[in-house]
């Protein structure tokens, strides 16, 4: 089924992704003032607030129930499923999958304020699991809100595609400061190295905070493919200055890992598995302690950034 779309001012701001549609449905949802598209798929939901997948007959809503995208769609957007009849095992099955709501099509009228209140949760949820995905000791975001990033940005990667490179750094150094200046100290010095790393990034540059010892630092947008090797050689040299904590100097070690998109991978988890794999199996060297482990030829040679 081709792609339409139908346009309409509405009170309610949000747009609504509609699969398997009928005549019934779309006319609610119109007389409503939404913004719908109609698709023969989910692979748009993300870029909608809202999908309404129409599963009228038995057979329709066990196939959805079975489909394995279905739990990545309620993820990524509220899903209300509108459903012929009544089916408890099979509507907890979905629940289970994270659908917002089911609603039987003889309230189909409905359909308009059911969407709206699933919309509202949906956005409540986002908004508590970017509070929870936020690294208290650092202000940064966390591991959870940097993949949820970066697969929205690799999801405008299909339609515009363009290299993007994800780093991780991981930083020795902490545990020994808490251990000569106080249990607090290695945290201040994380939130100094973290202050340090933002600073010499660009704005539209992401730093996250991926663990106890690391950082992910994702570069979205590249001007040519070598940036990624002369950014980490950049982090690494910033990081070399001494930190003053609680008036003692204090030095970081660090060993920086790297996945370039499409070449390493197309997909957050793996872009981030192959840089922080990088990231631990390289010792840091040279004269600060410091080593940049990139990939030019598939061999993974370790590189140092400064000389021994």
């Amino acid at each position: 089924m081709g792609m339409r779309h139908h346009r309409s001012m509405t009170a309610h701001h949000f747009t609504v992704l509609l699969l398997d549609p009928n005549d019934a449905t779309r006319s609610a949802l119109q007389a409503a003032g939404l913004a719908v598209t109609e698709a023969a798929d989910a692979s748009l939901a993300r870029h909608h607030d809202a999908v309404v997948w129409c599963a009228e007959t038995p057979a329709a809503l066990r196939a959805l129930a079975a489909r394995p995208d279905l739990t990545q769609t309620a993820f990524d957007t509220a899903l209300v499923v509108l459903a012929g009849e009544a089916d408890e095992a099979l509507e907890n099955e979905l629940l289970g999958c994270g659908v917002e709501a089911l609603l039987l099509a003889e309230h189909r009228a409905a359909l308009p304020r059911s969407l709206r209140h699933a919309v509202l949760r949906k956005r409540l949820e986002r908004a508590a699991r970017t509070a929870y995905a936020t690294d208290l000791a650092t202000g940064l975001p966390h591991q959870a809100q940097l993949l949820e990033h970066m697969t929205q940005l690799l999801a405008l990667r299909e339609r515009e595609p363009a290299p993007m490179v994800l780093l991780v750094l991981r930083i020795d150094g902490f545990g020994a400061a808490a251990a000569r200046l106080g249990g607090e100290s290695g945290n201040v010095l994380r939130r100094k190295v973290a202050v340090r790393l933002r600073s010499a990034l660009r704005a539209s540059d992401v730093v996250a905070a991926i663990g106890p010892d690391a950082f992910g630092v994702l570069l979205g947008r590249l001007e040519s493919r070598s940036d990624g090797e002369r950014v980490a050689g950049k982090l690494v040299r910033t990081l070399q200055q001494p930190v003053t904590v609680a008036g003692q100097p204090c030095t970081v070690t660090a060993a920086v890992g790297l996945a370039l998109y499409p070449d390493h991978g197309k997909d957050a988890n793996t872009l981030l598995q192959r840089a922080s794999a990088q990231a631990g199996s390289v010792a840091t060297l040279g004269q600060a302690g410091f080593a940049v482990r990139t990939d030019r030829s598939g061999n993974s040679a370790a590189a140092n950034d400064e000389p021994a």
